[in-house]
């Protein structure tokens, strides 16, 4: 794994990015073995890093029998180039754009999932093709047969441009589809489950609905949106668990899983979930209000649920630093109100304090459902 340390990312976040890095490398099935990092303003443009570092990386890399470089940024057309020519085949470069839609590629269950994977990753593909990408022209009969004189590269941009608009419109279809099934059940409230990668967002969905989703300790272990019809104190509301988000997110990605997300856009509250015992927690719940805002889904009712706080008491019991009490009273005076209407802490494993998120969620329901039927006696 390579990384750099930049002005604008110092040692430390370039270990925590790395750290991330290594648990995506697992998640893929790979075995992180070493890290390499060097001091520059900005990336190389031909090689990310410096020939001396390349040199130090190839030598460990030959020694050790490394057959997969992983780079903590994503990596340009030229640059997967001239690094392919430098470590040769017997080596593979991938970025960390790369691995996730590996990831994802490995994850999707749906027809939806996969043609969303399959959109972004050639969408990745189609700036970096090479002569290498001839194959391509095997997978579809009578597309892109090659004209005279037509060079080969030529005939796998079109091959895959040709793809690229056959998803699309398999796409368009599924989420004309997926607008009609939201519209039969409009007259529901909407709660939707956000958070950063492996927070535990299924855990707590399986709780609060009484349903068995996977939840694995992997990162994406859900990428298809489920929802549930979910009853709390006699109130009704449809509850749905999403893909997580993660730092250096690849753009294609999310542009492709934006129908996914329609279930956050369109939802009437958030249940925002944070890893509490994750020391970038912070940092997480940045990047998944950057997300939101991205996707058009700020300014919604918001339950801020920091989870796993059976696991924050005892690394604050090993660290003996801060004591748990005030750190939890410190948290809710900082994010209640300006960043969440209520602020919870679970253990969604444990189910340690779901009463309490359970009467939060009751709280928020109900006056979204007097929003929505203000004639109404009992408006759910």
């Amino acid at each position: 794994m390579i990384g750099l340390i930049t002005p604008s990312q110092n040692e430390y976040r370039s270990s925590e990015y790395l750290d991330e890095l290594a648990f995506l490398v697992e998640t893929a099935g790979a075995v992180a073995v070493k890290r390499f990092t060097q001091r520059l303003d900005v990336p190389h443009p031909k090689t990310f890093v410096g020939k001396g570092k390349l040199e130090e990386i190839q030598s460990f890399a030959l020694v050790n029998e490394i057959d997969l470089l992983v780079f903590d940024d994503e990596l340009s057309p030229s640059q997967v180039k001239n690094l392919g020519v430098f470590f040769g085949e017997s080596i593979k470069v991938l970025d960390r754009s790369n691995l996730i839609l590996d990831i994802f590629a490995g994850r999707a269950q749906t027809a939806q999932a996969k043609a969303q994977v399959e959109l972004a990753q050639l969408e990745y593909t189609l700036p970096r093709l090479t002569k290498m990408w001839t194959h391509l022209s095997r997978q579809k009969g009578g597309i892109g047969m090659r004209g005279p004189g037509e060079r080969e590269i030529e005939t796998d941009r079109r091959i895959v441009r040709n793809n690229i608009a056959l998803l699309k419109t398999r796409l368009q279809k599924i989420d004309q589809q997926n607008e009609t099934r939201r519209k039969s059940r409009s007259d529901k409230i909407r709660v939707a489950l956000v958070g950063y990668t492996n927070v535990g967002k299924s855990t707590l969905m399986n709780q609060l609905s009484d349903s068995e989703i996977l939840a694995e300790n992997k990162l994406f272990a859900t990428l298809d949106t489920t929802v549930r019809k979910v009853v709390l104190d006699t109130v009704p509301f449809l509850l749905s668990d999403t893909v997580g988000f993660i730092r250096k997110l690849p753009h294609h990605l999310v542009e492709s899983f934006k129908s996914t997300l329609d279930e956050v856009r369109e939802a009437d509250i958030l249940v925002h979930v944070v890893d509490m015992a994750h020391d970038a927690w912070e940092a997480h719940i940045l990047v998944v209000d950057s997300i939101l805002a991205e996707l058009g889904a700020v300014g919604k009712p918001t339950i801020l649920v920091f989870n796993k706080i059976d696991l924050l008491r005892e690394k604050l019991a090993k660290d003996g630093t801060v004591a748990y009490g005030p750190m939890v009273k410190g948290i809710k005076k900082q994010y209640l109100g300006p960043k969440a209407a209520r602020v919870v802490f679970v253990s969604a494993a444990q189910k340690e304090h779901m009463d309490e998120l359970k009467k939060a969620l009751i709280i928020e329901i109900k006056q979204a459902y007097k929003l929505m039927y203000p004639y109404r006696a009992n408006p759910y």
